[in-house]
């Protein structure tokens, strides 16, 4: 009995030490991200609206063309691993590529024509969006609480639009496309994971290179090409600098989107994100120069970062608590005690069988007797 019980000892503290690891590996790919993300919407936002670069389409190049490089010379330095191009490749992994198009498009021209403040305000709905995607492609449903947290957000996010003194119907639309396309890419990077035909590299890497082609063609026609090429600040030192810090974030930046969402969850990642924002979100409206001040608006926006500040808590709240095991392992799983006697059927009877005791056939008559 004492070494039973050791081993069971040994067996809990195991588990809680492998849960406790988990634990931490889900945190600090949390905080991994989020500080990725902060930086490069930061500089993203030095390069096109301080700097004043036209070109958003030709900042998405730039990231690309930085993505692929990174993960082929690690690839040749044997340092990272992924499957080569095969013909049935882009059907695997579709219709990632296109949403990673458009994610970095769209999020590029809103992060251009909007302030910081509502940029981050108006990426609440991507949690939304997000939510309801799980809940219909991957058959995971949020709990009450994070509902009602996530509604709140998203209302004082609609209180801060009805008072945006700075309205740019262009932005707003950019930024609506970019929420739905960065809850869609969260969940079927997730779902593509889970399949197991691809690791998080090959995604990364294929989703670049396939659209790569398209990027180049649509800011040829455009022209949004042109008007990148012939900024006049090229150059300068300083804008390089942040023009190629921006090229090579971009890359950490899906690399640690695509871990957050392998480790955690796509709503974690989104949500990671969106508190990436609530310290953006007052930084822009000091910093930036390009926030317009209202009472209603500013209300709106502390709103919604208070909700996501709440959402963080019940969040991960939810993922250290422990589930509830059962008292008792369930009448399956049981050990069935063995009989003190064996069944009745395997017992052997000192009598004849019934039939032969009773029988319909009329007795024979011995001719010894006659």
């Amino acid at each position: 009995m004492v070494s039973i019980e050791k081993g069971k000892t040994a067996l809990s503290g195991s588990d809680q030490a492998g849960r406790e690891h988990n634990i931490s590996r889900s945190i600090l790919a949390a905080l991994f991200y989020g500080v990725v993300s902060f930086l490069i919407t930061t500089i993203n936002k030095s390069v096109l609206t301080i700097y004043r670069f036209p070109s958003f389409q030709l900042v998405g190049i730039g990231q690309m063309i930085a993505t692929l490089l990174v993960l082929r010379t690690g690839k040749a330095l044997k340092v990272i691993s992924f499957p080569d191009l095969e013909k049935g490749t882009f059907f695997k992994i579709w219709p990632l590529p296109l949403i990673y198009l458009l994610n970095l498009v769209s999020g590029l021209g809103g992060t251009k024509r909007l302030s910081l403040p509502m940029f981050t305000v108006l990426r609440r709905f991507s949690i939304l969006f997000t939510m309801i995607l799980e809940g219909y492609l991957l058959q995971k449903h949020s709990s009450t609480k994070v509902k009602l947290v996530v509604y709140t957000m998203v209302g004082g996010a609609i209180i801060a639009a009805l008072d945006d003194l700075a309205f740019d119907a262009e932005g707003y639309f950019f930024l609506l496309i970019n929420d739905v396309c960065t809850a869609a890419n969260g969940v079927y990077i997730k779902k593509k994971l889970d399949a197991k035909d691809f690791g998080k590299y090959a995604l990364m890497y294929y989703s670049a290179l396939f659209m790569l082609p398209t990027l180049i063609c649509l800011s040829v026609v455009t022209g949004d090409m042109a008007q990148g090429l012939q900024y006049q600040g090229w150059f300068h030192v300083d804008f390089l600098v942040q023009f190629l810090l921006t090229c090579f974030i971009g890359f950490l930046l899906i690399y640690a989107t695509v871990l957050c969402t392998a480790v955690n969850s796509a709503l974690t990642t989104t949500i990671v994100g969106c508190l990436k924002n609530v310290i953006i979100t007052y930084f822009g409206m000091v910093f930036a120069g390009d926030y317009v001040y209202s009472r209603l608006n500013f209300s709106g926006v502390t709103i919604s970062v208070l909700a996501s500040l709440l959402y963080t808590y019940v969040k991960f709240s939810e993922l250290v608590r422990p589930s509830p095991s059962p008292p008792f392992p369930p009448l399956a799983t049981r050990p069935s005690p063995s009989p003190v006697f064996p069944p009745l059927a395997t017992r052997p009877s000192p009598y004849p069988p019934f039939h032969l005791l009773v029988s319909t056939s009329p007795p024979q008559t011995s001719t010894a007797a006659v």
